[in-house]
């Protein structure tokens, strides 16, 4: 059997989730009639440090929305890593749905600085460049490599963003990740910005879902592009509670996860023709070095399951499906596919 590391949105739900999802109340969402989705919002809000939130399909429309609400119709500026998630993997969404801008950061593994930002920033006024609006910050990093953005890192963006008054958003597709990597709560790191999300989809194991948390006045507004863009759902509990099973019982094992990806990391560096530091592991994203990336993965077909990035970067992810045992297994199928 694979073992399937090509990324964390491959679990599947537990038989327990599974359960829960079964025995869920339902009622109308669009209604206001649905407990089951009320809960999973209210309990997300007050986890962010936010008055209110939104049950969305997935991370991309979280992201989506937020800049709708932030953004104008007039080809305002974004500025966010290189590397995120709206630049590399939403199809052009944010021109196409918000007309924004987006202007990369060459941060380390993800993280940009404060000063990289304010050299960054259109302030002055110039009708020749688009208008600085939004900075976005992505918790953990994903093709950062799963870093975490200290607390510090990340009040120091803020401190910026807030002086030069835009808007910022977190897009927290693995905030629990870095919650549990780091022992800092979740509302440490997300109730600076004005809009901020967490998926359910990926290491916590749901099969659908994220939500969106902000100020009431704003998650009344992202309704109304929740349903412009097709995210308004009827019994959307059935969903909802597996959500709600998640955070209930796989936030704490995510431990597990990064301790499987830094065994995977350590293994990887003893293998010839692998470039990775193990010491750059924080979380459940391990990404390494081969002369031949694709070649690499071709090599892997049917014993593991990977992702390359690019002619020589490859990406393995940990999750709850994944257990040490796979972790020994995959690093043989490594070795064998490092051979000359």
């Amino acid at each position: 059997m694979t073992v399937n590391l090509h990324s964390d949105t491959q679990t599947k739900p537990t038989p327990a989730m599974r359960a829960a999802m079964a025995a869920a109340e339902v009622g109308d969402e669009q209604r206001g009639q649905d407990p089951t989705t009320a809960e999973l919002e209210r309990r997300v809000a007050e986890l962010l440090g936010h008055e209110a939130a939104v049950f969305l399909p997935s991370g991309t429309m979280c992201n989506a929305i937020a800049m709708r609400l932030h953004i104008g119709p007039g080809g305002d500026q974004v500025l966010l890593d290189c590397a995120a998630h709206p630049i590399v993997a939403e199809a052009g969404g944010p021109a196409a749905l918000s007309g924004a801008t987006l202007t990369p950061l060459y941060g380390e593994r993800g993280v940009f600085t404060a000063g990289q930002l304010q050299e960054a920033l259109q302030v002055d006024g110039d009708r020749y460049a688009p208008r600085s609006r939004l900075v976005s910050v992505e918790q953990t990093t994903n093709i950062g490599g799963g870093r975490v953005w200290s607390p510090q890192q990340i009040e120091e963006v803020l401190a910026v963003a807030r002086r030069h008054g835009l808007r910022t958003h977190l897009d927290g597709a693995r905030l629990m990740n870095a919650v549990v990597a780091s022992g800092v709560p979740a509302s440490d790191y997300a109730g600076g910005f004005d809009t901020a999300w967490i998926d359910f989809s990926k290491g916590l194991g749901a099969p659908v879902g994220a939500v969106l948390a902000a100020s009431r006045e704003l998650i009344d507004e992202a309704w109304r592009y929740k349903q412009m863009m097709g995210g308004a759902m009827r019994q959307s509990g059935i969903l909802a509670a597996g959500c709600l099973h998640a955070l209930d019982h796989h936030v704490e094992r995510l431990a597990e996860d990064h301790e499987n990806a830094r065994a995977l990391a350590a293994g990887l560096a003893e293998l010839p023709g692998v470039g990775i530091d193990p010491e750059t592991v924080e979380t459940n994203i391990v990404i390494f070095e081969v002369d031949d990336a694709p070649l690499f993965v071709e090599r892997l077909a049917g014993e593991v399951d990977v992702l390359p990035l690019g002619p020589r970067m490859v990406r393995a992810v940990t999750h709850l499906d994944v257990d040490r045992a796979q972790i020994e297994r995959a690093l043989e199928a490594f070795a064998a596919a490092a051979r000359p």
